[in-house]
């Protein structure tokens, strides 16, 4: 995507959040809604992390992907339908990386169906479309 693409582009929502301290420390956003305290992951503390956040944020735009191309094939997504989301902070010859896995649950659906909504969830949802190619991610149907 070009520079003047994404000028064109309507902005439907912007997040606003501040940090300070990094993974020791806190996160707000600029409505108030989130405010956090930070720990870094295996430290003691009763803060998140931004792997936490990330691995909950992705899985509730995914699941929400995936309504959505079900809308468009006219099928109805159980409400059932559940996410269990997992992010791995790695570390490996060439620094630190991210991995994912999603245990996609849709009841009902057969798993054939289902893989054909979550490869279509995977093209539309833009935490997917962020990651493409940059963090390997595996999806299971549970």
């Amino acid at each position: 995507m070009t520079t003047d693409t994404l000028a064109r582009d309507k902005v439907l929502y912007t997040a606003r959040a501040h940090t300070v301290g990094g993974r020791d420390g806190r996160s707000r956003t600029d409505d108030g809604r989130l405010d956090v305290k930070l720990n870094t992951p295996g430290t003691p503390g009763n803060g998140t992390n931004p792997e936490q956040l990330f691995a909950a944020g992705w899985s509730a735009c995914f699941e929400g992907a995936l309504a959505h191309v079900a809308r468009q094939r006219k099928i109805e997504l159980p409400s059932e339908t559940e996410i269990d989301a997992e992010v791995d902070l790695r570390l490996g010859d060439d620094g630190f990386s991210l991995a994912a896995r999603m245990d996609v649950s849709i009841p009902g659906i057969d798993d054939a169906l289902a893989r054909e909504l979550i490869e279509a969830a995977h093209q539309t949802c833009p935490y997917s479309k962020a990651t493409s190619g940059n963090i390997d991610v595996e999806f299971n149907i549970v």
